[in-house]
């Protein structure tokens, strides 16, 4: 008796599907999902994300630095903490994450992998965002319990400029990253958060910065940042021209990102 094929097409199919390769967008939300997990288990990345813009918070709250500004020192201090907490994630923690990374081969490594540089790419955009709505969950939550009052129309382009904000701030994460030593990557990520923070007009607005600071800082991505979502949790209004500087470093930063990475 000729011996039948169905054991054997079964036992095809059957390896078959178990070496069938996950689609791409399974494997950036799972390099997104690992991405996301290693920062938050990070201790010195947790301060950077979460510590820090608490206790910056906590300052600018009970300080009368921000007395004088039309507004409640918890309702104008919050945006410009928001706004730290992209800055602290997209461009300083990415910055550094990504330059270690590029250091140790794990870039080159990934690159050459089903998941691709494009798919490298948008998995940390992706922990970005993830880890961005951490903060912006818990940051919240404690500036609720402090009094703060937003607009509720506030809302939608508060978070939408957030969220430009961060792909802005990844981008240059990612410049950084990409084209230095990663000891100067740490090196150049810390010093620019603490300027950006402190004369950036990031945390504090630009009318409390010194006067020859003051025209600066608004073309700034942190100025731009910290101005369009004040503008949105005070007024609940859309800051266009901050948004358009947001877009603009996004795409200059990328594209030079794209031009000059260094993926070894």
């Amino acid at each position: 008796m000729k011996p039948t094929q169905s054991g054997a097409a079964t036992g095809a199919a059957e390896a078959s599907d178990r070496q069938e390769a996950a689609t791409l967008l399974r494997r950036v939300l799972l390099q997104g999902k690992y991405e996301a997990l290693t920062m938050l288990r990070n201790g010195e990345q947790l301060i950077l994300a979460v510590v820090l813009p608490l206790l910056a918070l906590v300052g600018l709250t009970v300080t009368p630095f921000l007395d004088g500004m039309g507004a409640s020192r918890i309702d104008v201090a919050v945006p410009g903490i928001l706004a730290l907490c992209a800055m602290s994630t997209a461009f300083t923690g990415q910055g550094i994450a990504t330059g270690f990374d590029r250091r140790y081969g794990v870039l080159r490594f990934l690159s050459t992998t089903p998941l691709g540089r494009g798919g490298l790419i948008a998995g940390k955009a992706l922990s970005v965002l993830a880890v961005l709505c951490l903060q912006v969950a818990v940051v919240s939550a404690v500036a609720f319990a402090l009094g703060w009052q937003p607009p509720v129309a506030g809302w939608v382009p508060g978070l939408a400029l957030l969220a430009l904000g961060a792909a802005a701030f990844t981008a240059l994460g990612l410049l950084v990253a990409g084209t230095v030593r990663p000891e100067a990557t740490l090196a150049i990520t810390n010093l620019l958060w603490i300027l950006l923070g402190a004369l950036g007009g990031i945390v504090i607005p630009a009318e409390r910065l010194p006067a020859a600071a003051q025209g600066l800082v608004g073309f700034l991505p942190s100025g731009a940042l910290g101005e369009a979502l004040r503008d949105a949790f005070l007024a609940g209004a859309v800051n266009g021209g901050a948004a358009l500087i947001l877009l603009l470093w996004t795409l200059v930063a990328g594209a030079a990102a794209i031009r000059w990475f260094k993926w070894n």
